[in-house]
């Protein structure tokens, strides 16, 4: 085990700044202990698998403890998964709701991971189906293709799992893809990247646009995936998930009061570049709740074709 103790200039809402990391409350790379004092984190490095525990002290300290060959790499960039180079500003809100909440809530940050690969797979696993399948798939690759979590995270209650390797992902055998919920357009596009996935980690070094081009490469990868990873890998601050179901909607009714399209979010959204996204995160975590009219979307069950 190693730790590390860094202590923000600025203030950080330890849990907020995380919480988009998490895929669902089953996600076997992330726990979260003692009502979210302690956070516990599992991924893959350039040097190997890491787990890391971060807590904070009465003082604002955050406290990490690593373990695993990729340790030193994730709490050398403890800062920037907190959001250290993030500039929240010079963001100038254009709407009461999104200033309430940026007003409210000023220790949400962008973070960076520096990793793309992680966050890459479960996002094109969410392309086009509900969260609920998306999760399920999640859970069913990381438990039974992936390995335990370095250090004591596997003593944790139900233990805790690495993310996939490129090289676990390649060795799933089709008729497994089926049995854990992804449909063959999903599990085409993870099989590309998971072949070029050593390439793709450039995208994080490039950031911005250019980093979202670099991803929008790989065939079944869109502006939507690009950006789910942007927001994540490197803390893009204008990467706009264009083409979710439920976000132009949430948009338009939180700022115009009524619903929207990619279209009609992009105009609404225009003031706010070169920081759309951030805008997007304040009016997710402001509290607004859109009118709902009609059922929800039903999930589906691939492993029932």
């Amino acid at each position: 085990m190693i730790e590390r103790e860094w202590r923000p200039d600025f203030r950080l809402d330890l849990a907020g700044v995380l919480a988009p990391l998490r895929r669902g409350r089953g996600d076997p790379s992330w726990r979260s202990v003692g009502e979210g004092s302690a956070i516990w984190r599992v991924s893959t490095t350039p040097d190997g698998p890491a787990t890391v525990r971060m807590s904070r002290r009465s003082d604002g300290t955050v406290v990490a403890a690593g373990w695993g060959p990729g340790a030193p790499w994730e709490l050398d960039g403890l800062p920037a998964l907190l959001g250290a180079h993030d500039e929240p500003e010079s963001f100038v809100a254009h709407h009461p709701l999104i200033a309430d909440a940026a007003r409210r809530l000023p220790g949400i940050r962008l973070g960076s991971t520096r990793r793309v690969w992680d966050q890459l797979v479960p996002a094109i696993l969410e392309q086009k189906v509900t969260g609920i399948e998306a999760r399920r798939s999640w859970r069913e690759l990381c438990w039974r293709f992936s390995d335990p979590a370095p250090g004591p995270a596997g003593a944790l209650p139900r233990g805790m799992r690495v993310p996939p390797t490129p090289a676990q992902i390649r060795s799933i055998p089709d008729w497994e893809w089926h049995r854990a919920g992804v449909d063959s357009a999903r599990r085409r596009a993870i099989l590309a990247a998971a072949a070029v996935a050593h390439r793709l980690e450039k995208a994080a070094e490039l950031g911005g646009e250019e980093g979202r081009i670099l991803l929008r490469r790989i065939p079944g990868i869109g502006v939507w995936t690009a950006a789910e990873v942007a927001q994540r890998a490197w803390g893009d601050p204008d990467a706009v998930s264009f083409g979710d179901f439920h976000i132009p909607t949430v948009v338009g009714w939180a700022l115009v009061g009524r619903p929207l399209d990619d279209r009609g979010m992009l105009e609404v959204l225009a003031p706010y570049a070169p920081q759309r996204h951030r805008a997007v995160r304040y009016v997710e975590i402001s509290g607004f709740r859109r009118p709902r009219f009609g059922p929800r979307f039903s999930p589906r069950d691939y492993r029932e074709l």
